[in-house]
């Protein structure tokens, strides 16, 4: 499993820089409240990439994830109350 990973890792790797490499030409990003940042359009697409993967990943931990472990916490309790005379 650790190979598979590894192999994963370094095809993202490899097209991360391919993105970069590809995409040299230099971009303004101008950030409402923050400033003016100067970068090229390689390093502006992986990050907006980089943020929709955070933002997505945020949205099903607070939809999904979160909800599911308050329900399995809470029929844990229930199991536990059903058997007073069992330990864990």
């Amino acid at each position: 499993m650790n190979i598979f990973r590894l192999i994963v890792a370094l095809v993202f790797l490899v097209i991360g820089l391919a993105i970069g490499v590809m995409n040299t030409d230099p971009i303004l990003l101008k950030l409402p409240f923050i400033a003016q940042v100067q970068t090229s359009s390689g390093v502006a697409i992986i990050l907006s990439l980089l943020a929709g993967v955070l933002i997505g990943g945020a949205i099903v931990l607070a939809t999904m994830v979160w909800p599911l472990y308050a329900k399995l916490r809470k029929a844990n309790k229930q199991v536990g109350a059903q058997a007073p005379g069992t330990a864990p």
